[in-house]
């Protein structure tokens, strides 16, 4: 069996830690700069917009200022303020035509910025290590990304066409009115808001940890229900089917228990802003109702007071959701920027080189020089193994499960870097060269297949993505699928399911198999590649295998003894060392361990 141990780390997804708000968008900020003129001309818009709505009042003043005369007066011919109305109409049509034409420049900013960094996290996570893989829950993960770009959108949506605006009418309004009335009028706009301001964001701070929490347990029943769904087969074996719902439901069950803290704590934070407005509209009115009496104040100007206190107070009392949103999407963001800049452990190194094969027609030699390795220090998974693949000949390794059979292949494609000793393929140690060359020269079947929820051709074609039709068949020939694939309805064009589960192991496998040949690599690896067939068809794939690997280095990883008695050189490997190597004549003849695995196999055979 596949060695599948691991450095043991938690969920990485709900691991990260917390960075500040301001990095966040330090981070953001380059991906909205690419356009610079766009943003530019958005923020002009966006002030032209606001200096449209404080317009729309003043106008209002004055023409109630206007109305407000005597019927029986010489003026009333006078009265009839066409183009203070006109005037008004053209300001609304203003206020509108700048806020539309801000949100159209700005729509490209937004998903370009989404767009690019939805890629680079994806491509990130493709060049992080084995091990962070094997370490994370697909469900977790693919969260963070979903909630982190939407994040983005939140993020310049909430700011741009909310806070921001909100704070250039903040500064008119405050302008406008210590320039034209009492400077009262002001302070008493200035002090309300500021309180309003303050209770909003001290609240908003504590009702974050709810709100992160509902995340958390919200990610966590999303990673249980994801993998209970993968591995459905599994849970249907063992009728655990309730055993699934109750540890799913235990996750929505605290998930409940932060919503409704969370919700309380707004309950609290929606009284404590309305209060405060109300106070400050109070004061606002009274002072503006004195002024009126007094004659120090007309009519249209307690209108327009009262007018602009309700059109800034309309949108602070979003505030506080405006910036609880704002904290989430920073905090789903962070989530996402943490996983950016995850370390990729393996990495190639600043002066790495193409690998260079030296004859491509029969592939590489491969050497193991004194190789250690273990994936916890406690453990150690390989002591000091040395061995040699001549180019164009096949050697293969048996042992007990393990053993260290597999890590050897991990290796090869170097998933992991050796702690002591090197790899080297035609001379050049794979630590010095670009991983992506040496993946691109090394094709292997591994002993666990998994298809992508496509078609059968489709899965084929990916070990060589511009492969024509023909060449797909061909491959589907040399893997002995080809009969199957024709007797199915759709043929090449059958969906495999999740994860492949809508064929048998031994169809995936040979569809693995097909794929591999398909990518027409230096070099072979089989991983147990055979376990899944049946007799009559690996029989078969033996002697294509051996007519395959006349042009390839071949490396076979096996546990049934029969599929390598052809191989030009066998390890048998305990413990993470090699005892014993040799041709399947030379070990028998050694009568070691090699033949005493060899004597239970014929044995459970007859059996």
């Amino acid at each position: 069996m596949r060695h599948l141990a691991g450095p043991k780390s938690s969920e990485p997804s709900l691991t990260i830690a917390q960075r500040s708000d301001w990095r966040v968008i330090r981070d953001l900020l380059p991906y909205l700069l690419e356009y610079r003129l766009r943003v530019l001309l958005a923020l002009l818009c966006l002030v032209a917009a606001k200096v449209a709505n404080l317009g729309i009042p003043v106008l209002m003043k004055r023409l109630i200022d206007t109305l407000n005369i005597k019927v029986d007066s010489g003026q009333a011919l006078l009265a009839i303020p066409a183009a203070l109305i006109v005037a008004y109409g053209l300001l609304r049509i203003s206020a509108s035509l700048f806020n539309e034409l801000r949100e159209a420049l700005f729509a490209k900013v937004t998903q370009n910025a989404v767009r690019k960094v939805a890629l680079q996290v994806f491509e990130h996570l493709h060049a992080l290590s084995l091990s962070f893989h094997l370490a994370r829950q697909t469900g977790g993960v693919s969260r963070d990304i979903e909630r982190g770009t939407r994040g983005i959108q939140s993020l310049i949506q909430y700011s741009l066409y909310s806070i921001l605006p909100t704070l250039i009418e903040f500064i008119l309004v405050l302008g406008y009115l210590a320039y034209t009335y009492d400077i009262w009028f002001a302070l008493i706009t200035l002090v309300a808001l500021v309180l309003y301001i303050a209770f909003t964001v001290v609240v908003t701070e504590w009702r974050t940890h709810f709100r992160r929490t509902m995340n958390d347990m919200d990610s966590r029943a999303n990673q249980k229900a994801i993998d209970s769904l993968l591995n459905f087969e599994t849970v249907k074996y063992f009728g655990n089917e309730a055993f699934e719902s109750r540890r799913y439901d235990e996750n929505l069950a605290r998930y409940q228990v932060a919503a409704v803290k969370s919700q309380k704590s707004l309950a609290v934070l929606n009284l404590g802003q309305q209060t405060i407005i109300a106070i400050g509209l109070i004061l606002i009115l009274w002072r503006a109702t004195s002024g009126v009496m007094n004659g120090t104040m007309t009519l249209g100007d307690l209108v327009l007071v009262n007018t602009l206190m309700i059109q800034l107070y309309i949108p602070l009392n979003f505030l506080g959701v405006i910036y609880r949103e704002i904290k989430q999407s920073l905090t789903d963001m962070d989530r996402m920027f943490s996983l950016l800049n995850t370390d990729k452990e393996i990495a190639d190194s600043p002066n790495a080189q193409p690998l260079v094969i030296q004859n491509y027609t029969i592939g590489p030699d491969i050497h193991f020089e004194h190789v250690s390795f273990h994936y916890d220090a406690k453990r150690e998974i390989l002591r000091n193994v040395s061995f040699n693949i001549p180019a164009g000949t096949i050697t293969a390794v048996v042992g007990q499960s393990g053993a260290g059979k597999s890590t050897l292949a991990r290796l090869l494609f170097r998933f992991y870097d050796v702690q002591s000793g090197k790899i080297l393929i035609d001379g050049q140690n794979i630590q010095d060269v670009q991983q992506a060359s040496l993946r691109k020269v090394i094709g292997i079947v591994p002993q666990d297949t998994v298809l992508f929820n496509d078609t059968i051709g489709y899965n084929i074609a990916y070990g060589n993505p511009g492969a024509t039709p023909e060449a797909v068949q061909e491959a589907a020939r040399a893997a002995q699928i080809d009969g199957f694939i024709e007797r199915l309805p759709d043929g090449y064009n059958t969906q495999v399911g999740e994860r492949g589960l809508k064929l048998s192991g031994g169809e995936k496998q040979r569809v693995a198999i097909a794929r591999t040949l398909l990518k027409s690599p230096a070099m072979l690896i089989f991983d147990e590649a055979t376990s899944a067939l049946d007799s009559k068809t690996e029989r078969a794939f033996q002697e294509e295998l051996l007519s395959l690997a006349k042009n390839r280095t071949t490396l076979i990883i096996a546990h049934r003894l029969s599929t390598i008695v052809h191989a030009d050189q066998i390890l048998v490997m305990e413990h993470g060392q090699i005892v014993e190597r040799g041709t399947h004549i030379e070990l028998l003849a050694h009568q070691g361990r090699y033949a005493e695995m060899w004597q239970m196999q014929e044995r459970a055979t007859l059996d």
